[in-house]
C-alpha cells in the first residue's frame, strides 16, 4: 500500500504506525492508545493518512465536523463559539518526512472535505505551553490567526487559531 488512505478503514498495521508516529509528539499533541483511537477514528469527519513506499505511515490528520462526539475542551471551545467549522484534532508527520509538504497536503484534503461540506472555516489549537514553535511556523505560513487562548490541561495553555476556505461566507 503506497498513497493517501482513509484510517476510518485501515488495517492493524497503519494503525500500529499511526500510534507510534504520536508517541514520538505526544507532548505536542496527546497520548493516544489503540482504544483513544478507534473512538478518535468513530467519531471523526475525515482521517487521511499518507502511506509511504515501504508501507510506513509519514503522516496523518483527525479531523471533525461541527456535532461530532467528541468531548475534547479545545473541539469543545469552537464548538461554543463557533457554527459551520472544521477541527484539525491532530496532524502529524514523521521526523522523517518532514519539510516534504505532507502536512499541506492533509489540509489541502480536509479543506475540500471542509468545503464541499459546506463548512465556512478551518480550526485547530497548537500549544504555547510546552511551546511548538514548529506547528506555530506553519499554521502561520497556512494564513491562520489567533482567535484565542485556552488552558484545556494542567500545564498545557493553547491558542485558539482559525482560517477561512476560500469562498466561505463567514
Amino acid at each position: 500500500m503506497h498513497g493517501t488512505v482513509d484510517l476510518r478503514g485501515a488495517g492493524p498495521e497503519v494503525l500500529a504506525g499511526v500510534l507510534r508516529l504520536n508517541r514520538a509528539v505526544e507532548e505536542k499533541t496527546s497520548v493516544l492508545d489503540g482504544a483513544a483511537l478507534d473512538r478518535l477514528l468513530a467519531a471523526s469527519c475525515d482521517a487521511p493518512a499518507i502511506i509511504g513506499p515501504g508501507g510506513e505511515v509519514l503522516a496523518f490528520l483527525i479531523g471533525f465536523a461541527p456535532g461530532a462526539d467528541y468531548a475534547s475542551p479545545n473541539y469543545r471551545w469552537f464548538c461554543d463559539r463557533l457554527a459551520r467549522f472544521a477541527y484539525v484534532d491532530r496532524v502529524v508527520v514523521s521526523e522523517a518526512a518532514r519539510g516534504q509538504g505532507l502536512a499541506r497536503r492533509l489540509y489541502a484534503r480536509f479543506e475540500a472535505f471542509a468545503a464541499g461540506a459546506g463548512l465556512e472555516r478551518v480550526v485547530c489549537e497548537v500549544n504555547s505551553h510546552p511551546p511548538n514553535p514548529g506547528s506555530d511556523a506553519f499554521h502561520a505560513a497556512m494564513g491562520f490567526e489567533e482567535m484565542g487562548r485556552g488552558s484545556p490541561a494542567p500545564g498545557k495553555t493553547v491558542r485558539y487559531l482559525v482560517r477561512a476556505l476560500p469562498g466561505a461566507g463567514g
